[in-house]
């Protein structure tokens, strides 16, 4: 009987500690992954940008006209608005041999 309830334990535990914890690190994960030019937001520092350019360690945020900072990709809490992203435009020879 105790072993049955060290093992109820350890299973409330998980289910309540640490499968929540590791969807909520997926999430912020996959966040940052997609973050591009034009996205606003906010680091974990409180500081409010625009991603200027992105490398595979690196975003650099433009907090003001001219002025960038660079952080580690970690370092972005959310991102408050996505920027609009164009799709590419075909050529007209390609519209013309799907036609």
């Amino acid at each position: 009987m105790p072993i049955l309830m060290i093992g109820l334990l350890f299973a409330v535990m998980y289910f309540m500690m640490i499968r929540p914890q590791q969807k909520r690190r997926r999430e912020a994960e996959q966040m940052q992954a997609s973050i591009g030019p034009g996205d606003e937001v906010v680091t974990i520092g409180g500081l409010y940008g625009t991603v200027a350019s992105v490398d595979d360690e690196t975003v650099v945020l433009e907090v003001a006209p001219g002025v960038q900072t660079r952080y580690a990709r970690p370092a972005v809490a959310r991102v408050v608005s996505k920027a609009e992203r164009a799709e590419p435009v075909a050529d007209e020879a390609e519209l013309e041999a799907k036609e």
